[in-house]
C-alpha cells in the first residue's frame, strides 16, 4: 500500500494516470486496501465495488496505451454520497424505507463523470434521507470523523467528507441544502463547494427541498473540486431548472493572481459566539488573504434569524410534501429526529410557505445588491465551532434538538437560502486537533471568482496537505 500514491490531489493522480506515470489499475488497488483497512473505523461506505472499478481502470489503462483520449478524471477513484441513482442498482438514500429501493435510469451527475474516466467504488454514508447536519444515521451506522472517530463527521455528506479527508477515494459528490457539503468538509478538514442554485443538474438525486437542493464535490484541493465541477457543471434537458449558462473555466482560474480582489468582512451575525480557534483561524485566513494583495472590505449583514426562519419554513414544506405518504404509511421506519424534523412541514399553513418563498427574491437580490456591491467575495465561517463529538451532539429527538441543529447549521443555512455559491476551505486546527474551517461565498455563478481566492489561499498554506493520523500509513 503506497501512502504517497494516496496522498497526492485528484488533479495530481489524474494526470499521471494520462502520462503514464502510474496505472489506473495500480492507484485503484491502492485505493481499495486504504478503505479495506480504515473501513471497519470509518464507517465511510454503504456500498462498495472494488471488482467494478478494477475492470474499469484496466479498461482505462488499456485506452491510454493505445493512445485514445480520455476524460479529465481518467482513472480517479471516486465514491459517492448514497443518493445518486444508478439504473439496476440499489440507492439507500441512507433510509431504511429506500433500502431495496432500484432505479430505473442514471443520475446525471454520475454519466458525467463516468463519461469523464472517473472510477465508481460504492455509495457512501449519509444522513437519512439528506437530513441532518451531525452524521448520525441510525439505520447504517454512524460515520466517524477520521481526525478522531470519536468526533462527528458532519452531514449530510458525512461519507464523502470522512472518505475524502482519509484519502480513501480523491473526491466525492455530495449534496447541499442547507450546508451538508460545507459542513462535513468543515468538519472533515476538506474542500467543499456548494456551486449556485441551479449550476449543477439535480436529476437522478435524491430531493429534500426543491427550493435548495444542490449536488457538488467534496475534494482535497481547490483545484479538484474546480476539475470536478467542470465536468458536471451544466445545462441538463433531464433537468429544466438547470442553468444555461455556459461553463466557466474553473480550474484555469486556479493558479491565477487574487492581488485586487476585495474580500468582505461581516459585521454581526458571523462574530457571534466563535469558538476561539474559530476565531483565531478568521484572524489568520485574513492576514493570508491580505499578505496574497487582497482589499479587506468591511459589510454589514441582513437579519439572518429571518433568514433561517424563513429557510425552515420553505424546507420542511417542501421535505413534508416529498414524504407525506411515507409519513402516513411507514412513519416508524424514520429515525426519531428525522420523522420529528420532517413532520413539522405537515404544520406549516400554505399561506406561510408562499410568504417565504414570495420573500425569498427579494431578500437575494438586495442580498447580492448590498454585500457583493462592496466586495467580491464574502469571507465567513463555516461553523461556529469545530466537530463536536458524536455522543455530545446525539440528541435524537428531544428538546434540544433543534438548538443543536441550528448550531450546526446556521452559518450555512443562510446562504443555501440566497442560493449563492459557497466554497468551504481548511484553515486551522483547535488545540485538541479539530479541523477550523471557513466559507468564500460569491455572487451567483461566481464559482471561478471562489475558486481563484480558494486556491492562492491553499497554495499560501498547507492545512489542505495535513492528514489525519488515522490515515498516515
Amino acid at each position: 500500500m503506497s501512502r504517497a500514491l494516496a496522498e497526492l490531489s485528484l488533479v495530481d493522480v489524474a494526470d499521471r494516470i494520462a502520462r503514464r506515470e502510474v496505472s489506473a489499475v495500480e492507484v485503484a488497488r491502492n485505493a481499495i486496501a486504504r478503505i479495506e483497512a480504515l473501513e471497519p473505523t470509518l464507517n465511510a461506505f454503504i456500498s462498495f465495488e472494488p471488482e467494478a472499478a478494477l475492470a474499469d481502470a484496466g479498461r482505462i489503462d488499456t485506452a491510454i496505451g493505445r493512445g485514445e483520449e480520455v476524460g479529465p478524471l481518467a482513472g480517479v477513484p471516486l465514491a459517492h454520497k448514497d443518493m445518486y441513482y444508478r439504473a439496476g442498482k440499489v440507492t439507500t438514500s441512507g433510509s431504511k424505507i429506500s433500502r431495496g429501493f432500484v432505479a430505473d435510469h442514471d443520475s446525471t451527475v454520475l454519466l458525467r463523470l463516468r463519461a469523464a474516466g472517473a472510477l465508481h467504488l460504492g455509495g457512501l454514508n449519509m444522513s437519512e434521507f439528506v437530513t441532518g447536519p451531525t452524521g448520525h444515521n441510525l439505520h447504517y451506522g454512524d460515520c466517524h470523523n477520521p481526525w478522531n472517530p470519536d468526533h462527528a463527521p458532519g452531514g449530510s455528506s458525512s461519507g464523502s467528507g470522512a472518505a475524502t479527508a482519509a484519502r480513501l477515494v480523491y473526491g466525492a459528490m455530495g449534496s447541499d441544502t442547507g450546508g451538508s457539503i460545507r459542513i462535513p468538509a468543515g468538519m472533515c478538514g476538506v474542500v467543499g463547494l456548494k456551486p449556485t442554485q441551479t449550476r449543477v443538474t439535480r436529476h437522478g438525486a435524491t430531493p429534500l427541498c426543491f427550493s435548495f437542493d444542490c449536488c457538488g464535490p467534496l475534494t482535497r484541493t481547490v483545484r479538484d473540486a474546480a476539475r470536478m465541477l467542470g465536468v458536471i457543471a451544466g445545462h441538463d434537458p433531464l433537468d429544466p431548472t438547470s442553468s444555461r449558462r455556459a461553463v466557466d473555466g474553473y480550474e484555469a482560474a486556479c493558479g491565477r493572481d487574487a492581488r485586487g480582489l476585495r474580500v468582505g468582512v461581516p459585521t454581526g451575525y458571523y462574530n457571534e459566539d466563535l469558538d476561539p480557534a474559530v476565531a483565531a483561524m478568521m484572524d489568520a485566513s485574513r492576514k493570508t488573504f491580505t499578505d496574497l494583495g487582497c482589499e479587506l472590505v468591511e459589510v454589514d449583514m441582513p437579519d439572518h434569524d429571518r433568514i433561517n426562519t424563513l429557510w425552515n419554513v420553505i424546507l420542511s414544506s417542501e421535505a413534508a410534501t416529498i414524504h407525506r405518504r411515507w409519513l402516513r404509511d411507514r412513519r416508524d421506519d424514520y429515525a426519531p429526529q428525522v420523522r420529528r424534523r420532517l413532520e413539522v412541514g405537515l404544520f406549516q399553513p400554505a399561506t406561510r410557505y408562499i410568504e417565504a418563498l414570495t420573500l425569498r427574491t427579494g431578500i437575494a437580490q438586495a442580498f447580492v445588491d448590498d454585500v457583493f456591491g462592496a466586495c467580491d467575495v464574502l469571507h465567513v465561517p463555516t461553523m461556529p465551532m469545530p466537530s463536536p463529538p458524536l455522543d455530545e451532539i446525539a440528541v435524537g429527538d428531544g428538546d434540544d434538538m433543534p438548538a443543536v441543529i441550528l448550531r450546526v447549521s446556521g452559518f450555512t443555512r443562510p446562504i443555501s437560502f440566497l442560493g449563492l455559491p459557497s466554497l468551504s476551505l481548511p484553515g486551522g486546527f483547535s488545540a485538541a486537533g479539530m479541523p477550523a474551517c471557513f466559507q468564500l461565498v460569491g455572487r451567483p455563478f461566481a464559482e471561478a471568482t471562489l475558486c481563484r481566492l480558494g486556491d492562492a489561499f491553499q497554495q499560501a498554506t498547507d492545512w489542505h496537505t495535513r492528514l489525519p493520523e488515522l490515515a498516515d500509513f
